[in-house]
């Protein structure tokens, strides 16, 4: 299905732009890198957060109704990446949305809502979220993204994130932020529990999920299995400055080098079939790499950079692309995955590129994280014409997670999210719905 035109004209009208100064320190990156390879596994990352974290309540408030308790903490990366982390991310900022009277004393169910691209501070969610969810039943926290609204560094514009890296500590902090969040419930007798986001926030409560190592509902909303198509691919890829980037990845051989061939390309380029060309002896160089599950960016370019045919004719999707000399070395998976003005804004750059494509499946693929632990809770919803999202080559979330239900909206990512929104909200109270059916009833209830 083609590109929702809403989408690419609403990008365009946007002055947003992401990492306005480049990847971020080289070093940072790397211990990132390495901290990924912990939190990726369930049971250590788990437990990098102790069950008793603090939490603070720092105001409360009757509504008609329901009741608003806001909430602070200190942000459980710290213990662990301090040296990386802002001043003014450190700090930990919620609200909870509480019905006034529980429905069934059986179960308070709480729903945790992370923030997607430019929701800053708490009223979006709020309203438009935590606030009908309580005619289910269902209360709400509604937590601050690092970088957004009141952890917002004071130098940073709107949504545009500085670094590469700061996308990944986001990453992180919410991570353990949601799991500090779900034992606070569990202790105060809040169940069954979930967590939910849209674009972005439906990415990083996949992630969060994969960590809990007990049954929890998840909504992912207009998101996929991996960053990576949204940032080189998809119409954001647009809104990055690919000369800035191209410059430094050549500046430092911890970019260039180390990570490079570090990082994995989850989604191999050459799942696709190609045409023979043996008397370019092509055939056996990407048969051979065609069985590999991952390919570093190191990888990619070499094998890019050592093609001279003059022509090379893909087969993908039933549609043939030829693809001319010059243009194949040049070129990203874009060039038969997405729409022309995309790929002709990749003949340049094309290292840039493939680092940032290794860099985000490395860090937010889906495969690199654990299963969430009951994938039968999972109802995740995808806009079949998304052109913030490109799902075309890239890992299926129902392959990722068997058991997950996903339901698709006929229209864009934009269209999505004004037009459909209480398919959201009908997908969480489904799922907790389910939830009901294999989570016990949680224990004893404490006033927050």
């Amino acid at each position: 299905m083609p590109v929702s035109r809403l989408d690419v004209i609403y990008r365009k009208i946007l002055l947003t732009k992401f990492f306005t100064k480049g990847w971020g320190c080289a070093e940072d990156l790397l211990e990132l890198f390495n901290f990924r390879k912990v939190v990726s596994n369930r049971d250590v990352c788990y437990d990098l957060v102790p069950k008793d974290y603090p939490i603070e309540i720092i105001n409360a408030q009757k509504r008609p109704g329901f009741q608003i308790i806001e909430g602070r903490f200190w942000t459980p990366l710290r213990l662990y990446l301090p040296t990386l982390l802002v001043p003014e991310v450190q700090q930990v900022f919620f609200q909870m949305i509480l019905p006034q009277k529980w429905p069934s004393q059986d179960y308070r169910p709480i729903c945790i809502h992370l923030a997607g691209t430019g929701d800053h501070y708490f009223w979006r969610r709020r309203n438009l979220m935590a606030k009908p969810l309580l005619q289910a039943g269902i209360g709400s926290i509604i937590l601050e993204n690092p970088y957004y609204g009141l952890r917002k560094p004071k130098n940073q514009i709107r949504s545009s994130l500085h670094f590469v890296s700061d996308i990944f500590v986001m990453g992180g902090c919410l991570i353990l932020e949601s799991i500090a969040l779900l034992n606070w419930c569990e202790r105060l007798g809040f169940g069954p529990l979930g967590v939910s986001g849209i674009s972005m926030g439906g990415h990083m409560a996949s992630l969060a999920a994969s960590n809990w190592p007990k049954p929890l509902v998840l909504v992912p909303c207009l998101s996929w299995s991996t960053a990576s198509s949204v940032f080189t691919e998809g119409v954001m890829s647009e809104s990055i400055d690919w000369d800035m980037l191209q410059d430094q990845l050549f500046s430092n051989p911890i970019y260039c080098d180390t990570l490079s061939k570090s990082c994995k390309i989850v989604d191999s380029p050459f799942a696709c079939t190609l045409s023979r060309m043996p008397e370019y002896g092509l055939d056996t160089l990407l048969e051979e790499k065609s069985k590999l599950r991952y390919i570093s960016p190191y990888e990619m370019m070499n094998i890019l950079d050592s093609t001279t045919c003059p022509a090379i004719t893909y087969k993908h999707s039933s549609q043939n692309i030829k693809v001319e000399h010059g243009e194949y070395s040049t070129l990203n998976l874009s060039i038969f995955k997405t729409s022309q003005h995309i790929s002709d804004m990749r003949k340049r750059d094309k290292e840039a590129v493939w680092f940032m494509r290794g860099m985000m499946d490395e860090f937010t693929h889906l495969k690199n994280f654990s299963v969430p632990f009951d994938s039968s809770l999972i109802i995740a919803v995808c806009a079949k014409s998304d052109g913030y999202v490109p799902r075309v080559g890239v890992s299926k979330l129902d392959e990722i997670w068997p058991g997950a239900t996903i339901k698709y909206v006929d229209t864009g990512h934009v269209g999505a999210y004004i037009w459909h929104r209480k398919l959201f909200r009908d997908c969480i109270v489904e799922g907790f719905e389910r939830a009901k059916k294999v989570v016990q009833p949680p224990g004893p209830y404490f006033e927050v």
